[in-house]
């Protein structure tokens, strides 16, 4: 009998959880036979802990309740398990954005998502490393990354991820003539720059849109690096009006090339937000660890 951990964030995704995920344990036992453990988080990084916990214990599935920041714990768990390889990952998205998961266009009714359970259809997912930190869709650094920790949790369920953009419009103006000094190190080469924006994409979800990063793929064992290159408002505007509709690649103040590994080096005081959550400060190390986890997804 396979054995499953739920662990559910309880104040993700306008409360959503509160109702579904006690029904998704009875549907999967009644249905298929599927015995599911819940266990809520109850303060930071406690997802993460669980996680490691259901790995060492012989959990043969994790299913991932909540936003992006709690994956991004139980991936955190998982990777530092030695015994993650054994045990697979699901995600019921119930947060703001879950970029990942509509990727995967991994349902949200429980019924589907209990049948895609039952179903046991596997894709090998890349993980990312960041420092000695993991994360399983985007990093990022530079203009408007502290959007997301800005909005208040009340203004995340109430908006949704409009709060998101509400919040960088008033950002946006007190950022833009800041431009970050890097050096961009790839294998042998370096480059000096400057930036005002890199994004380190997984998947072409970036951000709650569909074709930011248009090349990504999760199990090619590279990492899609979008860079805006330091220029004036007016070019800016246009860069992130066209990322929007999926125009923006051949614009000359972006740059899109596909890593495996790369280090950039930059003044301390800029952050590193890996999906969603703070990771630390330049100068930083990225890495790609092809297909490390396997992911339920729908047929």
């Amino acid at each position: 009998m396979r054995r499953v951990k739920i662990i559910y964030n309880p104040d993700s995704g306008r409360q959503i959880l509160q109702k579904n995920i006690p029904d998704l344990k009875e549907i999967l036992w009644e249905d298929y036979r599927i015995k599911a453990d819940l266990e809520g988080t109850k303060a930071p990084q406690h997802a993460k802990e669980i996680a490691y916990n259901s790995c060492q214990e012989g959990y043969d599935l994790i299913i991932a309740a909540g936003g992006d920041g709690t994956v991004n714990e139980v991936v955190n768990g998982m990777m530092n398990s030695k015994l993650n390889h054994k045990t697979k990952l699901a995600i019921y998205p119930a947060g703001t954005v879950n970029d990942l998961g509509n990727h995967l266009k991994i349902p949200r009714n429980i019924h589907q998502f209990a049948h895609m359970i039952h179903l046991n259809r596997v894709h090998g997912l890349d993980i990312g490393t960041c420092g000695d930190r993991y994360f399983m869709n985007v990093a990022a650094a530079g203009l408007l990354t502290d959007v997301a920790h800005k909005v208040s949790s009340e203004s995340k369920t109430a908006l949704g991820k409009f709060a998101y953009y509400l919040e960088g419009i008033k950002e946006f103006p007190k950022q833009i003539f800041k431009p970050i000094k890097i050096q961009l190190k790839i294998g042998k080469i370096t480059e000096e720059k400057e930036i005002l924006f890199f994004v380190l994409a997984n998947s072409p979800h970036v951000g709650g849109f569909k074709h930011i990063a248009s090349e990504a793929k999760i199990n090619d064992g590279l990492f899609d690096l979008l860079i805006i290159e330091n220029c004036q408002f007016i070019d800016v505007a246009s860069i992130f009006f066209l990322m929007l509709q999926g125009n923006h690649v051949n614009h000359p103040n972006f740059k899109y090339l596909q890593v495996s590994d790369f280090s950039i080096i930059g003044p301390e005081e800029i952050i590193v937000d890996v999906d969603g959550e703070y990771c630390g400060p330049l100068p930083m190390n990225f890495k790609v660890i092809k297909e490390a986890i396997n992911i339920i997804v729908p047929e």
